[in-house]
């Protein structure tokens, strides 16, 4: 996969943020098929950094009410990814 495809974009909220700046740590949207190593790989080619761990999590997707009755958004899976301490990520 290119890195394009891998990451759709960083994640920015206030506990992102803070993660950042204390734990060096940064959060992305990535897409459903993206595994561990191709997530670090995608930030480093990107990003020109140096990853040193890698985490993953699925968030389900919340059920909603419509007229017809209930539909269910889809799923979303966030990386954070910790660099090492002489990296870092400018994202403003």
């Amino acid at each position: 996969m290119h890195p394009t495809e891998v990451i759709i974009k960083p994640l920015i909220t206030e506990k992102s943020n803070h993660q950042s700046q204390t734990r060096n740590t940064y959060s992305f949207h990535v897409a459903g098929k993206a595994s561990k190593l191709d997530i670090k790989k995608a930030v480093e080619e990107l990003y020109n950094v140096k990853v040193a761990d890698v985490r993953t999590m699925v968030r389900k997707g919340k059920a909603r009410r419509t007229k017809v009755g209930y539909v269910n958004a889809t799923n979303v899976k966030r990386a954070l990814v910790k660099l090492h301490d002489d990296s870092k990520i400018e994202l403003f």
